[in-house]
Formats: C-alpha cells, structure tokens, sequence
C-alpha cells in the first residue's frame, strides 16, 4: 500500500516582531448558482492569535463575480453565476492585521448546482419513416434531451403528450421508454393514415431553484411517415359482374369487361387477368379483362343457363410476404335458350333427375286390381324433360296402345320438366283374373319443333292380388291371473297367437291390446303376442281386482282379428290395518276402565293378509292394562287416582297397535287417551309440622309470619284452604288470612291485631304458642281439617349501633396476577342488642404504591360482600402497578330502630404480593460500540447493555448471558465465534448493567461487524428472558497510524494525554493507542525518530481515520499542528501493511512482471552501453596511472592514487571492479575517452565539506519548494545530522563507474 508522510515545520511556528500573523482556516466555499445579486455568498473569517482588528479583500481574474466588505469579511455577489459554464474557480484572499505582511491565500469557490436548465433535445429535427408492417413493440425512434444540471435535476425523463392525427386509438399507439425509444404499441396501416407527429416531452426530475423544489421540462415533435408496402391484395371495381350471350352467337362475341386496381396505392402494381375455371367456353384479355367467347355455345349442355366465370387479378410483383397479390370475382354469364331440343322420357323422380343421361323408353309399374278410378299406377317414375326454356319447352303428353282405354295420362301439357302419372280410368278393366300385365305407350309432342317433335315411352303395368282374409284366434276369451304389485315386465301369458291364411307380407301378424287405458297398466309382445306388465305400481287388488282388454290381431293388409282377455290380480299383503273410530274416555278416579278397539283390513277378506292381532305397546301407562288380542278388547288392571297422575288435565295415553298376520305383517298404532275426573278425597297438609316465627314489640298491624299448607286434590274446588287461630291462651293479639299461592297451595299471614299493642317488657313469658287451623272448603266433604302449632317470639327493638372487631382489621396478603381467587379474609362485627343484622359497607378504595398513590388502578380487584367477606374480583391484580390497597368500611344493623345504625369507619390493608410475572426489558441503546482487536485485553470492556425488570427481590434480580457470537464481514459473509466475550453482570439504582468484556484474544485482521446476542435471565422460577443484539463494529489493522516521535519513549509516554488531547481536538475522533515503542529503523523516513507512537481514531459510528485523512485533519489545522510539533512529531505514516487480497496479489504479480521485464530490458541495454563505456575509461586509467608514477612522492598524497575515487590502494585494485590493472597492457581503448561524461555519484568530489551550512541551507530550501515532496520534514531534520568528513583528491580528476 502506497504511504505518504507529513512532514511537520518547526518554522511555522516562528514568530515575526513578536506578533503573531493571521490565518485562514477555509480553503473551500459553495455558492448556489441561483444566488441574486446583492445576497450574501460566503464569509471571510481569518485567525489572528494576537485580536488585532482584521481587514478583508479579494483579488484574481474572477473576483469580479463577488464583493466583499474590509471589515466584516461578508461576501456578496456582483455577478450572476452559472455552474454550466463555470463550475469551479479560484480567488486570492487576503487578510491584514495592521502589523505583519498581509496574508494571502487560494480560495476554491465551487458552484452548486441548481435547476435552472430545462432538458434541450440534441440532434433536431426528429423525422423518420416506417413501412407500415413494422413489428409490434419496434423501436421506432431514439430521441435525447440533455439536462446541464447535475444530479435527479439532470435526469431526463420522456412522455408523449400528443399524437397528430388525434384519436383514442392514436394516442395508444405509440410510447416512450425510459432511454427516449419511442415504441410501436399497435399495428400501422398505410390505408388509415400515411403520417403520425408525436409531441414528446422530456422532464427533468426536479430540484431546487431559488429554494423551491422545481421541475423544468421542454418538448419537440417527431414525425413519422408511413411508407406503404404491397401488403394488399387488389380489388375489383364495380362488383358485382354479369352478362348474356344466345346459345348460338358466334366465337369471339364480347360478353363484358372487368377492371381491378392495387389497393396499395402508393405501389400501383400492373395487374393482369385470368379466369380460373377449367373447361368454359369464355376467354379473357389479360391486360384489358374483356370477356369473350371462345368455344360454340349449347345452353341446354351446360350445367346451368347461367354459367359463373371466377376471374383473378392478379399483380405482378410479390408482396411483402412473398406471395402472389390477387383477387378473384364471380362473374355471371347469362346463356339464352334456342327451341333445338325435343321432348325425352327419363325414369326418375324431382327433383333428383340427372338429365345429362341417356333417355329410356320402356318403364314398368304395378297396381292393385280393381283400384279405384284416378288411381295412379305404383312403382312408376317417368320424367318428361324438354331441355329448351320457356316456351320452347312446351309439349303435350296422351296414350297409345292396347290398353290405353282403361288408364289416362296426367298431366297432358308440360312446359320443361314434369312427373308424368298413368291413372286408372275404367276400374273394371284393371282384373288380375283377366290378365297379369297391361301395356300403354305415352307420346311427348313438341308442338314447336315439327322437324323433330316427338318421343314414345312404353309402360308395362303389373296387377298385385288383394288382401280377403283376416286373423283368427282359436279362443273367444282367456282367463289370465298376476299377483298384485307384480314388477314391470312379469309374463302373464308367454304367447297368445292368430291365424291368418294369406301369405308374404299380408299374412303377416302384429298384436295390440285394446282399449288404449289398458296399455298403462298390461303390454303385449306386438310379434309373439306375449301379456306382461306394464306397469306394476298401477296393479292394486284393494283398488281393483279384475281387469278386461282385448288382444288385437293385425296382418299386413291391416285387416283385424280380436279376442278378450280378463285379468284377475291376486292379493298381496300391501295393506296395513285401519283403526275405525277415536278413543277418547272419561272417568271418574277410583273406576275401572274398558273399551273395544275397532279396526279393518282392505286386504282379501278371509286370508291371513286380513287376519288382525291387537296389543299395548310400551309406555307410561302400559302396565295398568290389559288387552285382548283377537277381539281388541282393553280395559284398566286396577281403579284410576286421579292423585297418582302428573299430567295436569288427569288423562292417560296408552298406545294400541293393531297388525295382521300377512307376510311381511304390517301394523297401525292408535292412542286411547283416558280422562280421569277428581274427587274430594285429600285432607290438607302442613308444609312444616311447626312454625316459629319473631315480632317486635309495639309493632300493631305487623306481619309475624306465614304458614303454608296444601291439599293434593287436582281441581280448584276440592283443594281450597282457608285458614284460622284456635282458640287459647294469647290468640287473640293476632289475626290470620288466608292467600292462594298455586294451584292446591295456600298461605296464611299471621300478623299482630292492628288494636294490640305488645310490650315486651310487661310480658312474663317473651312469646306465644298458637295452634292454626287449615280447612278444606270444598262443598262435598266440609270439615277436613288439620292443624299446626305456631311460637310468636316477641323481640327487643334494636338501639345500639354495631362495633368492628379489631382483630379482623388484621392486614391481609393477596397475590398477584390472580393466583388467590374467591374469599381472602372475612370481617366480623358485633351489636349488644338482642336481636341485630349487621351487613358491612365500603365506602371507599385507596391504591398505593410504595408512599404513593396509584390513582384508581386498584377500586375493582376486591369486593366487600354484606356478610363482611372480602373476595377477589379481578384477576388483573398486579403488583408492579399498585402494592397496597386500603379499603374504608363499616358496618351496619339492618334491625336498629333507633339511634345510630352505623358502626364507626375502619380500615382494612390489603398487602399485595409479588409474583414473578415480569420479563426482563432492556433499555435502549444509543451509542455505538467500537473494539479495537489489538489493543483489546482480556477483560476490557467493549459494550455495555441495560435491562430492568418491573418485579421486586429475587424476582427483579437479572443475570446477563452471552447466547451467540456472530462476526458480519463486510462482503456480507458470516461467521459464528465461541468464547470472543463474556458479561458481567452489576446492579445499579433502578436496573441492572451488563458490561461485555474480552474474553479471548481477537483477530486484528477481520472486518466487519461482531453482532453479539446477549440474553438477560431473572432469578425466580418461572424464570423470564429477553434477548437483544448488539453491533460492535471492529477496527482492523488497515487503519493504525504510526506517529513519529523525535523525543524518547518514556518522554512520549509521560506526555501521552496531551498528545491525545490534541489530536482529539483536531480529528474529534477517539485516539486508542496501541503501543509506544522506540524506533530501530530511521533510514526510510530520513528523520532521526527516536520513538514511535501506533495509535487507531476511531469515531462513535464505527468509523475510523486512515494515514490521509488524519494528515488532512491536521494540516487543515495550523494550531494543533504547532502543538504537536513542539510535543515531538515529526512523521505520521501507515501502521503497517495490511495482507493484500487474492485479486490484489494477482495484479501485482501481473504488474510486477511487466515491470520486472521492462527493467531486465533497460537494465541489459544500459549494460551493454556501460559496458562499452567502461573499457574506455579502464585505458584512460592505466595511461593516468603509467603518468602518475614518474612523479615524485613528495607532489603527492601517501599511497598510489585509483582514478575516479577518493581513496587509497596500495595495491593499484581498481575498487569497482576489483582487478589488478597492470600498466604495460593496452586494452585498445582510445585516449579521448575521458572526455565523456561519468554518471557516477563520484563526479562531485565535494562531498559535504565541513561548516559548508550555505550549502545545507539551500539544500533544504530546495526541498521545502516542493509542495509535492512527502519527506520535506525529513529533509528538514536531516540538517541535523553530524557533518561527515571528506576528503579532495587533488591529483586526480577522472572518475570511475
């Protein structure tokens, strides 16, 4: 990795006539284009140590774009600006303390881009053509709009907005992608339009113009031409076509002239014609397409009269598909009818006549003897066909021959084609008896064509015999029977047959059964004359038992023969018996019961179908009662109570099921309900065998208790009660009345006599014993009594108010989260008077948690009840909301009468418990965590996490734990780690702190990020946990900065914060650092450092400075520069090389070859030049040393001289090339060789003569001049180096290699 090193000035920090000058910390400013004129640019601000007043200005070749006022620094703008034409330039600032020289510096003004450009389309105008079979989804057309602005401002976006012509389909038919290629979106068509314009616009996307967000947009317009193409067949002109021709015109007759045009107009292709059909005696002109005949012409030979031509135009170029254009048209020629064609006979029927055949002359037919007059004769087509037309077709038909007087011909005149008839004309002539056969001729006159006018067809008649003989059956009637509910298809007779005598077809027999109603039920076999069923569901015996039909014989001649057929249907068990009758009784209780069950059978009387049985089916009731089961006679088993039943109304339902004894036995069920009247035969009851009751004195008219009695009678009248005292000691100071309650349940009040006044005080005895009488009222059987005893207490009044224990007022400890439900405590009150109810009362709710209140969370998890019970009414109680609920009660006595009926109020706490229903919650994290890998020990925290858990004690007691370790490269690929850290786990005030430390030494060459799972688990089963993740962003070793240091390490170390201060102040980054270590190695970086400083800046975020961005921060800060300085800096480089990667050794393996190889080719060139040059020199050499050796000893330095150098060798060795040279030998080189110039460092024989510091001066000067020179602080500190000796040889000046 390339490294560069800072070289810090001392001098900067030289003070000029003790006052320091001032300084400029800016070096680049931005100033929006759209900045008006007059408004504030930038500001000026310069540094002066010293506070002397400071003076401002500008000056360059663009400083006219601003002004700048002396005293403040404020710069206006005096110029527009305009980022497309200069987007960044330089201005000269100075500054002026009044004392020192004014200071100047270059000022970088960079302007910032604003939209104030629309989008300009390049390359107009837009214009282009198209054939009109372009492709769906073609690009079209590229259009391009610049944008001059930078950013989404010079994003260009495109639409079209209109299409000319305008239309729906138009406006769809094109579009525009993101890249300006405008696209087909449908089909084109040359026909429909011939050009298209589309106005595109292209919109930027917008940005800030004069502090308002902004869009600019410009359009254009494209025109398409439509370029046509022979894609269109032709089309004829003046459709339809026809003509007419007589049948015997000449050859050559012009019939008519059709005429077709390209529909591709802007093709036109020459057309020519054809006709397609084969063999017509027409012809056309292929280029003027007039039809003419080409062949003689007989109408009545053609297919039709009218003969269609099909003609073809056809183009003569392909079109683009590389097919034939053509277009075909009918063309109707109309051939009319000459009378050159008589009369011919033709054995069809019409309209299936094929008259292109030959004519026949003999045809033969058939009739029945003695048929009727104008019955035509069988089997007999004869077409007669004059194949002229109209008129010419007209001919008139009559009989020759033998036989002609018993038959005529119909019809007697024919124009053209018609059936001809022979009809019976004398019945009695046509006799099967007198002759078999009979023969007519039929003559066909054309009477138009006299030439030739007539033909003969020959008719040869057949006589058929007559049907006279009709089916017999050898029975007048059958006697067929068939079980009833027989399915479809059951045989009731496999064959019943007739005879007829005649033969072939008229002896032939079919059967139907008759009448037709019949057939819905019975079918017969229409050729064996087999009786089935029809339809078994209609064959009910019950409906009808007996059915009649008669079977019709049919023969060929359709003469009839009949016989009857009676049907009997058998009885099947289909009916179920049928209950006459309902059942309904009445009865008084304690009677018996009985009754007769009526029923039927519709089955066959006599048969077991009809045979019925009778029992009770199971039920209620179904043992007190018996039935016969033959007659069906039931009657009860015991007498009927009334009592003993439920039901309200006194009846009894038993069920009866009548059956027969068919197969499969069917049943019917009937209920026989029983009504059983009440009697008066139930004494009334007590409901207690005693009664006590309790009534305050001085209480006239008061209600003292009820007595209730019933009387188990069913009816209102039997069960009526009414009430009285008997009489005895004390009953009269009470009264007694008598209410009904329900039905047989009555209650009687007993109250005190309104007119007595009891004193509890004055009485012996504090109660009365009283007998009450119950009696039932009912007419039939008056005095059924009974009688119960009563005690009357009577009570002290209540005076005295109720007291609250104080034991139960004890505190009361609930748990949480409805883990204690129902009753928790119960509260106990006492009343010194005698007779007292005491209910509690809560009058108010208090929730406290700790001293504080907590509002109204707690008024509905407890309730008071009257019997002072305290019950949980809420299973939401919890602990971390409220801990201590007070409840305000009292008590009170329902009974008091006078005085305070009130106890005083108390108090109840209610101590909630703590549950373990709380998981541990970490708190946010908002910094970011950093861990340095080399400078990380075992144990040194890295991170820290927070958690708190809203239960108390052992329950709120969290413990951290480390769950995974996962290291996120930055190219995304992750990778788990065990063991990395560990946590501590601390309380604190309100939560509990968890400190993630080291655990294992970590790898400073990854990158990435650890993301660290920590778990916080609290300490109380069931026990709750919560995880997060933490980021803890590695700083690898790319990123160690070494600091020189010209100072020792222990004076480094001692003034280690305040280097750290300083550069924090100036990288606002934390400085951690790695090690202080002394320098073994000063030669690269040609400072004399005595110590060395690693140290990694690593901001909050993760962050973290390299070599040149910490030198940036540093220059760009001259005060904290001078700091460091005097603290000892002097070189700032990389801390160490960072392990390329493979694609990086890769390149640099490639690289390094090329380069090895250009070197090894300058290298072997310089050689071979060198080389040369050297030989040269060696014989100047040895011609110096041949001279050298004839002077004396004394005009010369001690020990011979070697040329070209500035030592001593008293071996005469040349010491760059190590060889003895002896003086005799020549090696040929020439003399004047000495004369080229020596590219040895050795040229210079002054090599730092001692106190030369002129010459170090401008050394250093010279170095200091290049801004670009990375070691001018080493340069710098080289001046301090110990001056080396040397010394000049003044014998020689020849120099070596």
């Amino acid at each position: 990795m390339a490294w560069r090193s800072l070289v810090l000035l001392p001098f900067f920090l030289a003070a000029v006539s003790g006052n320091t000058v001032p300084f400029f910390n800016m070096t680049v400013v931005y100033v929006p284009e759209d900045l008006e004129l007059g408004q504030h640019a930038f500001q000026l601000m310069a540094t002066d140590i010293d506070g002397d007043p400071l003076t401002y200005s500008i000056s360059g070749p663009d400083a006219f774009y601003f002004s700048v006022d002396a005293q403040t620094g404020n710069v206006t703008l005096r110029n527009s600006l305009d980022r497309e034409l200069l987007p960044k330039f330089t201005i000269i600032v100075k500054v002026f303390d009044g004392k020192n020289e004014a200071v100047s510096k270059k000022l970088t003004i960079i302007v910032e881009d604003r939209n104030d450009n629309a989008p300009v389309f390049q390359y107009l105008p837009y214009e282009t053509s198209i054939p009109e079979n372009m492709k769906l989804n073609s690009i079209i057309y590229t259009v391009f709009a610049d944008d001059s602005d930078t950013g989404n401002a010079s994003k260009v976006s495109y639409s079209i907005e209109e299409v000319i012509p305008d239309s729906e389909k138009n406006h769809w038919l094109f579009y525009i992608l993101p890249n300006g290629s405008v696209v087909l979106n449908g089909s084109l068509d040359y026909a429909t339009n011939t050009f298209y314009q589309l106005k595109i616009l292209a919109k930027d996307g917008g940005g800030l113009l004069h502090n308002v967000l902004t869009f600019q947009q410009s359009s254009t317009y494209l025109s398409l031409t439509i370029r046509d193409l022979p894609n269109l067949d032709p089309r004829f002109l003046n459709e339809p076509y026809s003509g007419s021709v007589p049948e015997n015109c000449s050859l050559g007759t012009t019939v008519l002239t059709v005429t077709a045009v390209d529909r591709d107009t802007g093709v036109n292709d020459e057309i020519s014609y054809s006709i397609t059909n084969a063999s017509v005696p027409f012809a056309i002109s292929a280029t003027t397409g007039t039809i003419t005949v080409s062949g003689p012409l007989d109408r009545e030979q053609l297919p039709s009269e009218e003969v269609l031509l099909e003609v073809t135009a056809r183009e003569k170029n392909l079109d683009i598909h590389g097919k034939v254009a053509q277009a075909s048209t009918m063309v109707a020629v109309m051939v009319t009818d000459v009378n050159d064609n008589k009369p011919q006979f033709y054995r069809c029927s019409l309209p299936s006549c094929d008259f292109s055949t030959s004519a026949q002359n003999n045809f033969r037919g058939n009739i029945i003897e003695h048929s009727s007059s104008r019955l035509p004769v069988s089997n007999l087509s004869i077409v007669a066909h004059d194949p002229d037309k109209g008129i010419n077709s007209n001919y008139e038909l009559y009989l020759q021959g033998p036989n002609a007087s018993a038959f005529t011909v119909s019809p007697t005149k024919i124009v053209g084609t018609g059936e001809v008839q022979l009809l019976v004309q004398d019945p009695s002539s046509v006799d099967y008896e007198i002759s078999h056969v009979m023969v007519v001729q039929i003559i066909a006159n054309d009477m138009g064509n006299p030439m030739d006018c007539c033909s003969t067809a020959t008719v040869t008649i057949d006589l058929i015999d007559s049907n006279d003989h009709i089916p017999e059956f050898p029975q007048s009637t059958y006697n067929l029977s068939v079980m009833e509910n027989s399915p479809t298809g059951t045989i009731i007779s496999p064959n019943i047959t007739a005879y007829d005598p005649d033969s072939g077809v008229l002896g032939q027999i079919t059967y139907q059964l008759l009448p037709e109603s019949i057939r819905k039920i019975f079918t017969v076999n229409a050729m064996t004359g087999a009786v089935l069923v029809q339809n078994g569901s209609l064959l009910d015996r019950e409906t009808r038992s007996i059915y009649y039909a008669n079977l019709q014989a049919k023969d060929g001649g359709n003469l009839v023969g009949t016989t009857v057929l009676e049907i009997t249907v058998l009885d099947d068990n289909d009916m179920a018996p049928i209950v006459t009758g309902s059942y309904f009784i009445s009865v008084e209780e304690g009677q018996n019961v009985r009754t007769q069950i009526q029923a039927i059978d519709n089955d066959e009387p006599g048969s077991r179908n009809s045979e019925l049985g009778f029992k009770i089916l199971p039920g209620p009731f179904s043992n007190n009662f018996t039935i016969n089961a033959t007659t069906g006679e039931m009657h009860s088993k015991e007498p009927l109570d009334r009592e003993a039943l439920e039901d309200e109304r006194g009846q009894v339902v038993v069920t009866v099921e009548v059956y027969d004894h068919g197969v499969p036995k069917l049943h019917t069920s009937v209920n026989v309900t029983i009504t059983v009247g009440d009697m008066n035969d139930n004494a009334p009851m007590f409901l207690n065998q005693s009664y006590e009751f309790s009534v305050f004195e001085d209480s006239p008219g008061s209600l003292v208790g009820e007595v209730e009695a019933t009387d188990a009678d069913r009816t209102e009248i039997n069960s009526r009660i009414s009430f009285l005292l008997q009489r005895g000691s004390g009953s009269s100071n009470f009264l007694i009345r008598s209410s009904p309650l329900g039905r047989g349940y009555y209650g009687g009040q007993l109250s005190v006599d309104p007119d007595v006044s009891l004193d509890y005080d004055t009485l012996q005895q504090k109660f009365f014993f009283l007998v009450v009488l119950a009696e039932n009222t009912a007419a039939d059987n008056m005095g059924d009594t009974a009688s119960v005893s009563v005690v009357v207490h009577i009570l002290d009044i209540n005076d005295e108010p109720p007291t609250i224990l104080p034991a139960s007022l004890q505190d009361v400890h609930v748990s949480e989260n409805g883990t204690q439900q129902g009753l928790v405590h119960t509260l106990v009150a006492s009343d010194p008077d005698t007779n007292h109810s005491l209910v509690f009362e809560e009058l108010a709710v208090t929730c406290f948690k700790g001293a504080s209140s907590a509002g109204e969370v707690c008024w509905d998890w407890f309730v008071l009840a009257p019997n002072g019970s305290v019950l949980v009414n809420s299973s939401d109680i919890d602990y971390e909301l409220c801990d201590k609920v007070v409840l305000t009660l009292r008590a009170e006595d329902l009974y008091t009468k006078k005085g305070n009926r009130y106890s005083q109020n108390e108090t109840l706490r209610i101590l909630i418990s703590d549950v373990n229903d709380n998981t541990p919650l970490f708190l946010p994290i908002s910094q970011t965590f950093v861990v340095v890998p080399e400078i990380s020990p075992v144990d040194l925290q890295v991170a820290t996490v927070r958690a708190t858990d809203a239960d108390s004690g052992l329950r709120g007691a969290i413990t951290f734990s480390i769950v995974s370790v996962v290291l996120v490269e930055d190219n995304g690929v992750s990778r788990p780690f065990k063991n990395l850290f560990k946590v501590v786990t601390a309380p604190e005030q309100d939560s509990y702190v968890g400190s993630i430390q080291v655990a294992s030494n970590l790898d400073g060459s990854l990158k990435g990020q650890y993301q660290v799972t920590v778990e916080a688990q609290d300490s109380e089963a069931p026990a709750h946990t919560a995880q997060t993740v933490l980021n803890i962003f590695t700083v690898d070793q790319s990123y160690r900065v070494r600091l020189q240091f010209t100072t020792t390490v222990d004076e480094v170390q001692s003034k280690s914060e305040n280097i750290k201060v300083a550069l924090t102040t100036v990288t606002k980054a934390g400085v951690y650092v790695a090690a202080i270590r002394s320098i073994e190695d000063t030669r690269a970086s040609q400072v004399e450092a005595k110590s060395v400083m690693e140290a990694y800046f690593v901001y909050s975020n993760g962050t973290a400075l390299d070599v040149n961005q910490l030198s940036v921060l540093i220059q760009s800060d001259p005060l904290v520069l001078a700091e460091l300085v005097n603290l000892g800096l002097a070189v700032i480089g990389p801390g160490e090389v960072v392990k390329p990667t493979r694609e990086t050794e890769l390149i640099g393996i490639i690289a390094g070859l090329a380069v090895f190889l250009l070197i090894f080719i300058l290298i072997m060139t310089l050689v071979v030049v060198l080389t040369t040059r050297s030989y040269k020199r060696k014989l100047s050499a040895m011609k110096a040393l041949k001279v050298a050796t004839t002077f004396s000893p004394a005009m010369a330095q001690q020990g011979a001289g070697i040329p070209g150098t500035n030592q001593y060798n008293a071996e005469g060795a040349n010491p760059m090339l190590n060889l003895s040279l002896d003086p005799s030998h020549d090696l040929g080189f020439h003399e004047d060789s000495s004369s080229v110039a020596s590219v040895n460092s050795l040229d210079e024989n002054t090599v730092n003569a001692p106190e030369d510091n002129n010459l170090k001066a401008m050394q250093g000067k010279a170095q200091l001049t290049d801004p670009t020179d990375e070691e001018v602080l080493v340069a710098a500190l080289n001046l301090k180096d110990p001056t080396k000796t040397a010394y000049i040889n003044t014998t020689f000046t020849t120099t070596d290699l």
